[in-house]
């Protein structure tokens, strides 16, 4: 028996996450570029490009920490898996 209702939100979760991910990435390069542009302040840009790829990259491993049994029991302290 599927069971509908979990596998509707494991899907919008995804799609949710995969939105953020791309998003916080998106932004990131784009302040990297205008980092690059003469006459603006670089350290704000390059400081926020940062922070956008870290966003990203805690997202990436926390949907890889939910996904691994064993790290979601050790970090989480519950697992999943049934």
């Amino acid at each position: 028996m599927i069971d509908w209702a979990a596998f509707g939100i494991v899907a919008i979760v995804t799609w949710v996450s995969a939105m953020l991910i791309v998003a916080a990435y998106s932004f990131g390069v784009r302040l990297l570029a205008v980092a690059k542009d003469d006459g603006k302040s670089t350290s704000l840009s390059k400081t926020g490009a940062y922070a956008c790829f870290t966003v990203a990259g805690l997202i990436v491993a926390f949907g890889v920490v939910l996904i691994v049994p064993q790290l979601s029991e050790a970090i989480l302290g519950f697992s999943s898996s049934h």
